[in-house]
């Protein structure tokens, strides 16, 4: 196979998980797609990914994902690499996807381990080879076990990357920070280490991550990224505030599942209304979930006083 085509060294710092928005008919809504992309841009994130997680890739179509990609290429401009999300369990399907994101004009590939199979290391080992050699774009792996019900570990991971030139890096979503020690005391000179956990951020970039692919930097896009700059210029103190103004919104970020509470929280920052697709549903008045959100937005300064856009 041929080396990828986008050099990834220019995949660092800051790069929003960004929300997909919606309408209330559950349609992609594109202007508040643009509006949120030239926001986080704005206020100096590195990167962006589109269709990840938290873009709810798993109820977009083959299509609208590519169609979502290209929007957002088109509106970077090429000011920042765009890593666009490429997962599932079917190895064929997320190599159609991988292509896609890659003729819509992807930098990158960020590929989530299959889910529900549990492959074994043969099985990750040539799923990954299918979806380099379909983008040639470097891919970053991302492990969330939380999420799939397969954690790779370290060493399957350096595997991975051994036997397939195209894969670069891991967006590592564990939760565990020493799994971060690991990973960076025994990598390669080249590959890459993102933190998939806003809060273990902080503490993975100080130990030399390459930076984080966040939720909250669509709340916080600006504090974020200080907070990266801070941490390559060896302003810890800085850095360190920033990481504890925000430590409540990360967590309340997860309060619910994953895009509901920052989808809702963009909405009570006036950014966009928070709509979904099922089987996500939205936070109720008087959940609890719902007033930890507000109060921890208050308490970081993103928010002063909460009125509900109406749905």
């Amino acid at each position: 196979m041929t080396e990828p085509s986008t050099d990834a060294t220019a995949f660092r710092g800051v790069m929003p998980a960004l929300v997909t928005p919606m309408r209330s008919d559950g349609e992609i809504n594109w202007d508040a797609l643009l509006d949120q992309t030239e926001w986080v841009l704005t206020h100096g994130v590195h990167g962006v990914v589109p269709c990840g997680t938290t873009g709810e890739s798993a109820t977009l179509s083959a299509d609208e994902q590519r169609a979502v990609i290209e929007r957002v290429v088109q509106i970077v401009g090429g000011r920042v690499p765009v890593v666009a999300g490429a997962g599932g369990n079917d190895t064929r399907r997320v190599a159609e996807l991988a292509a896609a994101a890659a003729e819509a004009g992807a930098d990158g590939i960020l590929s989530v381990t299959p889910y529900y199979n549990r492959p074994s290391i043969e099985g990750l080992v040539e799923h990954y080879r299918a979806v380099a050699e379909a983008a040639d774009r470097p891919v970053i792996l991302y492990n969330v076990p939380s999420r799939t019900g397969r954690d790779m570990t370290p060493d399957e991971v350096f595997r991975i990357a051994e036997a397939v030139p195209g894969v670069v890096g891991i967006k590592e979503a564990s939760g565990k920070i020493d799994r971060f020690s690991t990973l960076l005391a025994e990598r390669p000179s080249d590959f890459l280490v993102f933190s998939g956990d806003d809060e273990l951020a902080f503490p993975a970039m100080a130990m030399g991550a390459e930076g984080v692919i966040s939720v909250v930097a669509n709340e916080a896009p600006g504090p974020m990224s200080d907070m990266a700059d801070g941490l390559r210029e060896g302003r810890l103190d800085d850095a360190r505030a920033i990481h504890l103004r925000l430590l409540a919104v990360m967590r309340a970020n997860f309060v619910t599942t994953n895009p509901v509470p920052v989808k809702t929280a963009l909405q009570l920052m006036g950014r966009a209304p928070a709509f979904f697709r099922l089987p996500l549903t939205p936070l109720q008045v008087g959940d609890p979930a719902l007033v930890t959100l507000r109060t921890a937005l208050e308490e970081a300064g993103l928010i002063e006083t909460v009125t509900l856009a109406s749905r």
